[in-house]
């Protein structure tokens, strides 16, 4: 099959610049090579950069961003455990599913699709005892809400709670600021914000969450995604796990070099910039974001499809008149919204433009 060449502007997969595609293909050598074990250690350290921390267990799971939900939730909870988990979208669902599955008993706090979750509430159920993990998605990909986080260390605290966070479209995009923000757990995707190809999941755990990690009662469920062990191959052991996935590292690597040459508050400001400029020429438009402008998410931006326009032929005219791909809705949006991504290199007023003027036509 040939390369098409797209525009991406959905939910991720964004843009991947030049610079990653070349380090994506470069030589494949050893996962034990001295060469690939110093761009590992780089990649670590400059994915602490970038989550604002200094936890030594930072790395890169082979896998994609739900695999990073699975590893955070299968290494921290036992069967029996309880957890507190906010839903206002698919991925606080998810959360709440994989959480279950662990043999968690799940207590959830809801809020409206397309609202941000209520501390208050998330508070008062925090009352009804203890709980092993507070789970909450810091930017709902499925709606575009952007939550804030302030409230829920004290909050966690309250509980005796490890917080844990869904930072897969928000981490290079907004600030996660793990150590600030006192989070103890945190997930995200290489294909998002970071423009990196999907394939792995940076995670981070706190000394707090190391601990309950180090005296768990029972083994790991997974074997695959047992921080216990895989530990001990990003640490200075080098104990063999699994094969790294070496280009991919290679890819991650460079990508987040890019993401620190820019810098990361001049990173977010463009995030930021080049969102109000699209929602602005949304409402220009007459169309409706149905997000509060105060929770709107920077990297996604909800768009209210209008009475009478067919969802699928408008994203089927913008990639075969454009090569131009934006999202559509899920669960209580599906067919009633668009979901357009400006992500790492896809957040730029090329992009702004193309989108504007793809949809102004398509529309007509």
């Amino acid at each position: 099959m040939s390369s098409t060449e797209r525009v991406l502007m959905g939910p991720g997969p964004s843009d991947v610049p030049p610079r990653v595609l070349e380090a994506l293909s470069r030589p494949t050598i050893g996962h034990l090579d001295p060469v690939f074990l110093e761009v590992l250690d780089e990649a670590q350290a400059m994915l602490r950069q970038v989550f604002g921390t200094k936890n030594a267990l930072t790395l890169p799971m082979s896998a994609t961003g739900s695999a990073g939900m699975e590893t955070c939730f299968v290494n921290l909870l036992e069967s029996g455990e309880r957890a507190l988990i906010c839903r206002n979208g698919v991925f606080g669902g998810r959360m709440a599913e994989v959480a279950r599955r662990c043999g968690a008993e799940v207590t959830l706090v809801d809020a409206p699709w397309g609202k941000a979750i209520d501390p208050d509430d998330v508070a008062k159920a925090a009352t009804e005892g203890s709980f092993k993990v507070l789970g909450i998605v810091h930017a709902e990909t499925s709606t575009g809400v952007l939550q804030d986080l302030s409230p829920f260390r004290a909050i966690a605290d309250s509980c005796g709670a490890l917080l844990l966070v869904d930072a897969v479209t928000s981490l290079g995009g907004v600030a996660v600021d793990l150590d600030r923000m006192g989070i103890d757990a945190v997930y995200s995707g290489t294909q998002k914000c970071l423009s990196c190809p999907p394939g792995l999941s940076p995670v981070s755990f706190s000394e707090r969450a190391r601990q309950v990690l180090s005296t768990r009662k029972t083994p790991v469920q997974s074997w695959y995604f047992d921080l216990n062990l895989i530990g001990r191959y990003f640490g200075d052991e080098r104990v063999y796990h699994h094969t790294a996935p070496v280009n991919m590292i290679f890819a991650l690597h460079e990508a987040l070099r890019l993401v620190l040459e820019e810098g990361l508050q001049a990173r977010y400001a463009r995030h930021r910039e080049q969102a109000a400029a699209l929602q602005r020429g949304l409402q220009a438009l007459g169309l409706e974001l149905p997000v509060e402008e105060s929770v709107r998410l920077p990297p996604l931006t909800l768009v209210r499809i209008p009475d009478g326009i067919d969802d699928r032929a408008v994203r089927a005219k913008l990639l075969a008149d454009h090569g131009l791909e934006i999202g559509g809705g899920l669960g209580d949006f599906k067919g009633k919204a668009w979901r357009i991504g400006l992500m790492g290199a896809s957040a730029t007023p090329q992009h702004v433009k193309l989108c504007l003027g793809a949809l102004e036509e398509a529309l007509r």
